[in-house]
This record gives C-alpha cells, structure tokens and sequence, in this order.
C-alpha cells in the first residue's frame, strides 16, 4: 500500500528577517487601535520555529513580551488562533489537555483527539512540556480525572511507547484472532484485549491486523467497536482505528464536524487548523474534499468571519 507523504500548508519563510518582522509587528501594535493585517500575515506565513525566533528577537528588541503585546491587542478566536500559533506544539498541545481537565468536567473529545493522534516522539514532548508548565505529571493529571477502560486507554497512550517498525504477517494474523476472541469475552476482558493491540502495536502493522480482521469476520473492526463498546471507551477506541486507517480523513472529519449544523465549535477548529498546519494540512484539505464534495477553503468562508476568517483562510492555504 502506497503511503501518501504528509504535507503542511505552512512553510518557513524563504526570506525570513526577523527583526524586518518584529519592527512591522511593534508598528501594527503600536499607539491606537490595532492593524490585524500584518500580524496575520506575518504569524500565518511563518513556521513555528520561525515564530519562536521572532519572540525571542522581539523581546531583546523592544524589551517586551511579544505574548503580553498581542493579547492585548486582539481578542476573542483572532487570539486563540494567532497565540496559539505562537506556541511551540508540545506547549500547544500540553495546555489544551489541561484545559480538558481543568475546572469541573472533562472534555473528552479533546483527550481523545490528541492522544489518538499524536508520534512518540510528540507524546514524550507533550509530557515535557506539560510537567514544565503544571508541576504535575499529564499521566497523574489523566490517572485523577478519568476512570475505568478509558483511564487506562489514555494513560496507554500518554507513554508514546507505540512500536515502530512494519507489519509482521504472522503476529498480525494472530493480534487480528485476539481480538476476534475478545468479542466472545466479558466486557471489561475484550475491551482490554483490544487496549493491548491497539495502543501498542505499530501503525503499518495495525493496518494489517485490521485487514486480517476482515478475512476472519466479514466485518469491519469499527463495525464491532460501535456494536459492542460504549461511551468515551468507543469514542477513543473508534478514533485510534480512524486515524490508523487515515489521519488527514479522521481530522477531515472533525474540522467538517466542527462547522456543519447550528454554530461553529471554534476551539476545535483552531485546534486542529493549529496543531495541523505544518504536518499535513495540505492532505486533510484533500480528503476534506473528497468526502465533503467542498473545499475546507470554501467552509471556512461560509461559517467563519473578519479577521479571524481571514487568518484561517491563510493557514489553509488556498481553496481546491
């Protein structure tokens, strides 16, 4: 099976100047009222690593906090997006999970969202970051704020320990029978069954393991997951499968999701436009169309707006 390369919409700029960007940035900011222009232009078209160049230089510069600056000068999703890009992904990453945890409730969804999706090598930066950040371990803070299977899903998850490697035919034939079998356990027994081949085992193995799984049953693997778990279980397991099969489709779907109906579900498209941009935005807006039969450009257009609709236009990065 071919593997389609990931691609980001948001490149380095070639010719990055970052004090040329730092003086446009004080000068949009600067006196009254506030020019949003530059600001989107220059924080969209740069690449994070590039963002955190301009910070430092803005603050050896000015003497000041380019955070501080901007949080003071735009408000409401323009912030949440153009700050947000401002972030290094693991800092982005580790303070949307403790938003998900924090104050009574937990959202689930983002738990799921993040931890699904995310390398080993993003999960350990996450840790880091996180541990920097809230003094407290994300596997304790998951540990205090989740119980049962999905507890134990997520704290599986947070060690970013997945295999790497290809997919071994014969242990997949196997990993593909386990959880066959688990469909005639108890609940709590097939659930961890498949916790264990799930959370564990590489992505291209997986892949094999699910098409063995069909030969086995006529079913689908997502099929059985959705007959037979419930809750924030299915919601997590049902996500793993999804983004194994195809990540730039499972996010597809959620940016789809978080602007059809009644509303748009803001934090999640900022989110996913964020944490995407420079990994495989470019894919997701091809699957986008695929399944949608519109462009991401165009939805963005229809259900966002001003300056905000404007900066997200530019992380997308053209209609198709």
């Amino acid at each position: 099976m071919a593997t389609i390369e990931p691609k980001g919409t948001v490149h380095p700029a070639s010719d990055f100047d970052p004090v040329k960007d730092c003086e446009a940035l004080r000068k949009a900011m600067k006196g009254f009222g506030t020019d949003e222009g530059p600001i989107i232009d220059i924080i969209t078209q740069r690449s994070n690593a590039q963002r955190q160049q301009i910070y430092k230089t803005f603050k050896s510069h000015f003497g000041r906090d380019l955070m501080a600056d901007l949080k003071s000068e735009i408000s409401g999703n323009l912030a949440r997006l153009i700050l947000g890009l401002m972030m290094t992904p693991a800092d982005y990453d580790a303070k949307q999970l403790n938003k998900a945890m924090a104050g009574a409730g937990t959202d689930e969804k983002v738990l799921i969202e993040i931890l699904t999706t995310r390398t080993n090598k993003e999960i350990h930066a996450i840790n880091a970051a996180y541990k920097a950040a809230y003094h407290k371990s994300l596997e304790d803070h998951i540990k205090s704020d989740t119980s049962g299977h999905f507890r134990k899903i997520l704290v599986s998850l947070s060690q970013g320990n997945r295999e790497d490697g290809d997919a071994d035919a014969e242990r997949a034939k196997e990993d593909a029978r386990e959880m066959c079998d688990a469909s005639d356990a108890d609940a709590g027994s097939k659930e961890t069954r498949f916790l264990s081949v799930l959370c564990t085992r590489s992505y291209p193995h997986l892949k094999r393991v699910f098409q063995e799984y069909i030969k086995m049953t006529n079913h689908d693997i997502e099929q059985i997951i959705k007959e037979e778990m419930s809750g924030d279980v299915k919601d997590a397991l049902l996500a793993l499968v999804r983004s194994i099969k195809n990540k730039p489709g499972f996010f597809a779907d959620r940016l789809y999701k978080s602007m059809k109906g009644a509303g748009t579900d803001d934090r999640g498209l900022t989110r996913i436009m964020i944490s995407r941009s420079e990994i495989d935005l470019l894919n997701i807006r091809y699957e986008f169309k695929e399944m949608h039969g519109k462009s991401l450009h165009h939805y963005i257009e229809a259900e966002t707006s001003g300056d905000y609709r404007n900066a997200l236009l530019s992380i997308c990065g053209g209609d198709d």
